[in-house]
């Protein structure tokens, strides 16, 4: 069984259902017996729709030109 550390770590891949059978299996396993982990898991899905709803920043030009040129020199140092 999956330890409340565990369930915190899968979260996210299990909100966006990334997670294969077995493991989506002893994630939802373990909250059907640990309420405190079904209650954060509830929240979590709720902050991401309430965030979902939330309409795109705007980006100063220029700033967004700079971030581009900084993500594109971090590319080509990789």
């Amino acid at each position: 069984m999956l330890t409340c550390k565990q369930i915190a770590e899968l979260a996210t891949s299990y909100a966006e259902g990334q997670l294969g059978v077995a493991d989506r299996l002893r994630f939802q396993l373990h909250l059907g017996l640990c309420a405190n982990c079904r209650t954060w898991v509830r929240q979590l899905k709720a902050t991401a729709r309430a965030l979902g709803r939330l309409p795109a920043p705007e980006l100063p030009p220029e700033l967004e030109a700079e971030l581009l040129r900084r993500f594109e020199g971090w590319k080509a140092k990789r």
